[in-house]
């Protein structure tokens, strides 16, 4: 089985593994000699938990989650945790959050409604183009925990430290997962939905320091209960079995790759290259400043929204897809995830060189 040769920029769903999907294509109807497809198994067989446990095991071991902390495959995307969090952590207290873009800014309005949102910082007035330094964190000192996006999807721009609190610390790592070594021992939780790094849209990964699951809110539904989570390992209802399978498949490939080490690597070179160009271009415009610039999104314009969609076109044309901006800022994105290859930010590189000699 072929397909033709693109290379996908989307900012999720995303591309993924070659090697992943040439599996799951070969095993779609008749997976392992059951005459069935992991659609179809139920999410109680032992085949199904071969899937399940496997995943889980090997997600463990590439990010070094330790013992004290539970891994969880949970529903309703990142999303559902802007309000899974306070329910279960707040406990009608105070925590920070750190609003550096769109989605820490959705996850600070909806924790409002279970307690108290203290913001400790917010880059709004400069278009969300940084991260604020250390210094620079306002934090309570009464805090239930301290809430941060790893990395902002829309904006391109990604936190480069972890920051230093008394609180536990709650991460959505959503779009760089598995792109560098994690001390996962330093956080409260971390989540990510699964559709640009890990898998197919539908599945959200949650590791959750034990310690602090069975405070709940008592309005928090039993699927939203990390301490329900942890005693059904996951399986209180029926779990994206799909989404499993493929995040086991693409655990895999990372592992062949060298795992989150060669990630981190790599997504130095895809980018770097990128940015090298951008700082010198007379036409393109980078929009994160250079000290916060995210390894996964590039976000840049040209001069015009006009000129941004002639780019965008021609792009398309030469099998670079998905290069549009976001609709809250426009312009230019680049998604550098950990499935695509360096020929593929090449490939984009000469065409954005190509492009600037045709139009300055």
């Amino acid at each position: 089985m072929a397909r033709e040769q693109v290379y996908n920029f989307a900012p999720g769903p995303s591309t993924m593994p070659v090697s992943a999907l040439k599996t799951a294509a070969a095993e779609l109807l008749d997976f392992k000699g059951s005459g069935m497809s992991v659609m179809e198994i139920s999410h109680r067989s032992p085949l199904f938990q071969e899937v399940f446990d496997g995943a889980k095991a090997r997600l463990k071991s590439l990010l070094r989650v330790p013992d004290t902390h539970e891994i969880l495959f949970v529903q309703g995307g990142a999303t559902t945790q802007f309000a899974a969090i306070p329910m279960n952590l707040l406990a009608g207290g105070t925590a920070d959050y750190a609003v550096t873009g769109n989605f820490s800014g959705k996850a600070a309005e909806e924790a409002r409604k279970y307690g108290n949102v203290h913001v400790a910082a917010d880059t709004t007035a400069t278009g969300h183009d940084r991260i604020p330094t250390q210094a620079e964190l306002n934090l309570s000192p009464d805090a239930k925990y301290f809430y941060y996006c790893a990395n902002n999807t829309i904006f391109g721009t990604e936190w480069h430290f972890v920051p230093e609190t008394k609180a536990p610390l709650v991460c959505d790592m959503s779009s760089d997962i598995l792109s560098q070594p994690v001390d996962v021992s330093r956080f409260g939780l971390i989540y990510a939905g699964a559709q640009k790094n890990m898998a197919p849209a539908g599945l959200t990964v949650v590791i959750v320091d034990k310690a602090l699951a069975g405070h709940e809110l008592p309005i928090t539904p039993k699927i939203l209960s990390y301490k329900t989570m942890i005693e059904t390992d996951s399986l209180l209802n029926t779990p994206p079995c799909w989404c499993i399978y493929m995040l086991g498949l693409t655990l895999d490939w990372v592992s062949a790759q060298g795992g989150v080490e060669a990630m981190d690597a790599v997504k130095r070179e895809r980018a770097g290259m990128i940015y090298d160009f951008l700082d010198e271009s007379r036409l393109f415009i980078p929009h994160a400043k250079p000290e916060a610039r995210s390894f996964m999104n590039v976000t840049f314009r040209t001069p015009s929204a006009e000129l941004d969609a002639e780019f965008v076109r021609e792009a398309a044309a030469r099998g670079l897809k998905n290069l549009k901006g976001h609709k809250l800022t426009g312009g230019l994105r680049a998604s550098l995830y950990n499935a695509m290859p360096v020929e593929g930010a090449k490939a984009l590189l000469e065409f954005m060189k190509e492009f600037e000699h045709s139009h300055v």
